[in-house]
């Protein structure tokens, strides 16, 4: 595998990257970070490859190649290695002392892939790593803020040809199979990227009817009970019936990273609370949008959400009817569930280019969900929509 030549624009992205990084295992008293994950192997590399990156506090990373990844034209400090053992020793030839103390990414390796590594440094202290480097990644570079605004206008191009995708006497799923693939004639990759083992889904979700308030397994703010036990979440399969709502929460990955946007459609008619609700949603994220400053604390966000839900009378039905979630957004990036986590016990000050999605819905019993999804950039003026699109609630 040849990797692409490492642009002049690309190695000045990846140094403010690794300072990053840095910075983070500074207060996380590391004294080197050894990456091995795909998702921060993209982080720091600008590409998915098989070997390891070795980011050290006081010298420049170097990166381990094993075959048949290659080292791309411009890459600094790279070698070919067949096995992680090999690392030591290379360390050892090349002058480096060992580190004091190494990190690894406990929360995203096997078990026995950590226990590997671990076994590679047994003269350092071996720390966790994984919080590290969602920190380093949690607020984003000038660079990423431009990928996931393309992400959202390729997506925003997707839905906006959702109405054709609709014929009479359609499933939920006939109709996600038809918008998946506007998703992928944009130009979306066809996955999603999620942290951790549990959380597991096809392009996104459509949800109509009563389904919006089944439960699933995935931390979703909409479940759905699919059509399979295998992948228990998303459309159920069942014919759109008038009167229902239908909400597309769909994939937004066109280029390693993700934008994550809502919009709710409808069958014919809809009742007055949905649509009461629908505009609830809209007016949640006005209100967060001038909020969400620089240093407000996470919680915030989600205390006023729920303040403005309940003042309308519409809390029963926010964020779940039957089955609730207690959480409206998410950090976004390379990975669909970044932090920050935006729920009532997250204190956590917002960080200027931090990139949330925000998803206050309802689910309205006999009607399906509405509500709206945004992913926004936290500037000093407040949040800067990356997926604009029209919000209002619309016929098919």
């Amino acid at each position: 595998m040849k990797i692409p030549y490492l642009t002049p624009e690309m190695r000045g992205e990846l140094d403010l990257r690794i300072a990053k990084i840095r910075e983070a295992m500074a207060e996380g008293d590391c004294d080197a970070v050894l990456i091995a994950s795909t998702t921060n192997l993209f982080y720091i590399s600008g590409t998915v490859f098989r070997g390891y990156v070795l980011i050290l506090s006081d010298s420049d990373p170097v990166w381990f190649m094993v075959p048949p990844s290659v080292a791309p034209d411009g890459f600094p400090h790279c070698h070919t290695i067949h096995k992680p053992e090999m690392i030591p020793a290379w360390l050892h030839e090349a002058g480096y002392a060992v580190p004091r103390s190494i990190g690894l990414e406990f929360d995203d390796l096997l078990y026995s892939e950590l226990m590997r590594l671990k076994s590679l440094f047994p003269e350092s202290e071996i720390k966790n790593a994984s919080g590290v480097l969602r920190k380093a990644r949690m607020t984003k570079t000038e660079y990423e803020i431009r990928k996931i605004r393309e992400d959202g206008m390729h997506q925003a191009r997707a839905y906006s040809k959702v109405p054709k995708c609709y014929k009479e006497g359609m499933t939920d799923l006939e109709l996600q199979i038809e918008v998946e693939r506007v998703l992928r004639l944009e130009g979306c990759l066809g996955y999603l990227r999620a942290a951790g083992s549990r959380m597991e889904l096809n392009l996104g979700s459509v949800i109509s009817g009563d389904n919006a308030d089944m439960p699933s397994p995935y931390d979703f703010s909409m479940g759905g009970a699919g059509v399979d036990p295998s992948l228990p979440v998303g459309a159920d399969g069942k014919t759109i019936k008038p009167g229902c709502s239908v909400m597309l929460d769909m994939n937004g990955g066109f280029n390693g990273y993700q934008s994550d946007m809502t919009r709710t459609w409808y069958l014919e008619s809809v009742s007055e609370l949905a649509r009461k609700a629908h505009e609830c949603s809209r007016r949640i994220l006005r209100d967060l949008e001038k909020r969400a400053l620089p240093g407000v604390p996470v919680s915030e966000l989600y205390i006023k959400a729920v303040e403005i839900a309940q003042a309308d009378g519409l809390g029963d039905y926010f964020m779940g009817h039957r089955n609730k979630v207690k959480f409206i957004g998410h950090g976004i990036g390379i990975e669909l569930n970044e932090q920050p986590v935006v729920m009532e016990r997250n204190r956590q000050p917002l960080l200027k280019n931090m990139t949330i999605a925000l998803e206050p819905k309802f689910v309205i019993p006999h009607v399906g969900a509405v509500g709206v999804e945004n992913t926004y950039c936290v500037t000093d003026n407040g949040l800067d929509n990356l997926t604009e699109f029209p919000e209002e609630l619309q016929e098919l």
